[in-house]
């Protein structure tokens, strides 16, 4: 018969201790490290350079695979209905980025074409985006201010009859490169192209760094107010183009409020003839939204609301003469073809070069956000970094060809998903689409009337306006997040839009430290018969161990929050040992002053007074050990031990032990090595337990044998 005592022996022993079981890690020094990636980074193998040519360009990988029976379908119906609504959209969001309409059709034909070859994404539709296009506008308004001082800012950059300008000139054309000498409309996208490139360099930067966790960085509810705050500028922005008024675009903090104030110190001079147009338009945009939204489960194709309302209103203008009657602001001419490649005028960078970096950072994120979401519903998965390198092409080389900043769209993403989108081949149709109107259909948009561009902006932020009705149940959810939207939605709607987003960061890493500095901290009961030990205030039935306090302490414990760690403990087992040490000293001194009256001598008080005054000390209070359960404190640094340790002198002082339990071999490291166990770990199995059980036993257990210790000495 086989001997299982040995057996039995080592399933019933306690566990071993965490610091005599961690696995032996192979050490490399940094110089052997560094010597290996370098020698990895630069070995050159056929099948290395070819795994480099599929990673960086994902279509070589996923075409070949192709199942044209079942995708093709899909990609035809959603690039052709996407293509429908992009065209419309990009003339339109021309007037937020204030150039020509031209480009936002070139932006988005060359945009789809590049991300159809190095994006990861089956579903994401890459192009103009409102967004994008304010903040680019901004900079193009601002610049072309100060390089045409003498012309009428009111006047917008994509007029015709701007288009050979040269007012104003003579007085930047120095400082300002050579954009400037072209004309205010070229100045224009001189500008916005220059912008456009550096925002790419910084992606692509950011790419190759390995930067790309930054965007963890920007919080849902952040996004969320930043979109909502920034969907506010832009109804703003466009409000003038819907009564026909020409008020200047306001330039730095406060466009919204001198926005609002110029629209009604101008309200007499509103175009009754755009006012009407705008009117039917965006009654005919809501409706057809509205439309969309409530049959969407019967109706298997988005309605083409968009190009309708621009067919209907080009046709009505171009036979109504809405311009020659009634003066009605129109788009102008449109060329069809393609403008010569030209380089991005360098000498206007480093005038752009801080505006590129907001730009560069809300591009990735709303890229890479969209990206996982989408692969996460429809089951595959997409690659953060080459999404980066994706939208810094999608930016860098279409800025050779006269576009401006783009990013991932969630209207046209659903779209897509919605019509039955398979893989990117369906970028591919939306480009040929918008390919078509740039070679035969751009000059029919002549006659099409700004204020119809500006409705279909404003209906476009429908979503994002909606954002406030869901304020409350945010409250009720997480009053932080709320705090944070609206900090973000205020700061982005009546600041600045890239103020509101470092405003929005700021704040969010700004709540995240007071949330360690007032963690939640509590006393732990434990669960009758049980080894169970949790917050006593939360749960019924729970029993306080004898004599013994369980503090939880939940959030890393840091230089910042150390402070507010110690008083928290302090407040909840209801001793502070600094106090106690006072009460005892006077009670010293006060022993002294005693003998002294009654021996009438001058002498000091001997050992065994003060043993005698600590004594009393220790019979006041109803506990003798605290156990910090550690099971919530991912993190410890370097003034985090300084404060345990200073704990555990302090109330060792007092006759209080100090035990912990539950930690991660993270903190017992951290502990280990700010020698918290003594020296060379002599105290470890003394104080750091598995279990808040344990440790509560241990406890009890020595506090047993010392009060046996001192029964028998006395």
């Amino acid at each position: 018969m086989e001997d299982t005592t040995n057996k039995d022996t080592e399933a019933n022993s306690p566990p071993p201790h965490p610091h005599l079981e961690r696995h032996v890690r192979q050490r490399h020094t940094p110089l052997s490290t560094l010597r290996s990636r370098l020698k990895q980074g630069v070995t050159c193998s056929v099948p290395r350079v070819r795994a480099t040519l599929t990673g960086f360009f994902p279509v070589v990988r996923w075409l070949p695979k192709y199942k044209l029976r079942e995708y093709v379908w899909g990609d035809l119906m959603s690039g052709l209905i996407v293509g429908i609504i992009l065209v419309p959209q990009a003339i339109a969001y021309c007037l937020l980025a204030g150039v020509d309409p031209i480009y936002g059709l070139y932006t988005s034909f060359f945009a789809n074409i590049i991300y159809f070859f190095m994006g990861t994404s089956r579903h994401v539709s890459v192009g103009i985006f409102s967004l994008m296009s304010l903040m680019v506008g901004q900079v193009v308004y601002r610049e072309v201010d100060l390089a045409f001082p003498n012309v009428d800012s009111s006047t917008n950059a994509m007029d015709p009859g701007m288009l050979n300008s040269t007012e104003g000139t003579d007085v930047f054309a120095s400082d300002l490169g050579q954009g400037s000498e072209c004309g205010k409309e070229c100045y224009a996208i001189s500008v916005a192209v220059a912008v456009t490139f550096l925002a790419g360099i910084y992606q692509i930067m950011m790419a190759v760094f390995r930067l790309g966790f930054v965007s963890i960085y920007l919080s849902a509810p952040m996004l969320d107010g930043f979109a909502t705050g920034a969907s506010f500028t832009i109804l703003t922005v466009q409000a003038k183009y819907l009564l026909g008024l020409k008020i200047p675009r306001h330039q730095g903090y406060g466009t919204v409020i001198f926005t609002w104030y110029n629209i009604f110190a101008n309200i007499h001079t509103t175009n009754f003839c755009d006012l009407i147009t705008s009117a039917i338009c965006i009654f005919i945009l809501v409706a057809g939204k509205e439309i969309q939204e409530r049959y969407k489960d019967r109706l298997k194709i988005p309605l083409p609301t968009e190009l309708v309302v621009v067919a209907g209103a080009t046709l009505a203008s171009h036979f109504g003469d809405l311009n020659g009657q009634y003066s009605s602001s129109v788009s102008g001419h449109i060329p069809t073809g393609f403008i010569p490649p030209q380089v991005p005028d360098f000498t206007l960078m480093p005038r752009v070069a801080l505006d590129a970096i907001p730009l560069a950072v809300i591009s990735f994120a709303f890229t890479v956000s969209l990206s996982e979401m989408f692969a996460k519903k429809n089951g595959y998965s997409v690659r953060p970094n080459q999404e980066m390198l994706a939208i810094g092409c999608c930016n860098i080389i279409p800025s050779f060809f006269h576009c401006f900043t783009t990013s991932a769209a969630l209207a046209k993403t659903m779209v897509k998903d919605s019509t039955g989108c398979q893989t990117q081949v369906s970028s591919l149709v939306s480009a040929l689409v918008v390919l078509l109107v740039l070679l035969f259909f751009a000059p029919y948009f002549y006659a099409l009337q700004k204020c119809v561009l500006a409705c279909i902006i404003i209906v476009s932020l429908r979503g994002a306006l909606r954002k406030f009705r869901d304020v409350p149940s945010k409250w009720r959810t997480s009053k932080i997040d709320a705090i944070v939207w609206l900090v973000t939605m205020v700061a982005s709607a009546l600041i600045s839009v890239e103020l509101g987003l470092l405003v929005g960061i700021v704040f969010s890493m700004l709540c995240v430290i007071y949330q360690t500095q007032n963690a939640k901290v509590s006393l732990l009961g434990r669960a009758d018969d049980t080894d169970f030990y949790e917050d006593m205030e939360e749960y019924k039935n729970l029993t306080a161990p004898s004599r013994v306090q369980v503090f939880r302490f939940q959030s890393p414990l840091y230089y910042a929050n150390k402070d507010s760690f110690l008083k928290s403990l302090y407040k909840a087992v209801g001793v502070d040992p600094f106090l106690e040490l006072t009460r005892k000293r006077k009670a010293e001194k006060r022993k002294a002053k005693e003998l002294v009256a009654k021996q009438n001598a001058a002498a000091v008080p001997d050992k065994t007074n003060g043993e005698v005054s600590i004594a009393l000390v220790r019979r006041e209070l109803d506990f003798h050990t605290i156990v910090l359960d550690c099971s919530a404190i991912p993190f410890v640094d370097s003034a985090g031990t300084v404060a345990f340790k200073g704990l555990l002198k302090d109330y060792k002082e007092v006759g209080v032990s100090v035990l912990v339990a539950c930690c991660n071999t993270s903190v017992i490291d951290t502990l280990r090595r700010g020698a918290f166990f003594g020296k060379d770990d002599g105290d470890m199995d003394s104080m750091l337990f598995y279990t808040i059980h344990a440790a509560v036993m241990h406890a009890n257990m020595a506090a047993a044998v010392a009060r046996t210790t001192e029964d028998s000495t006395v």
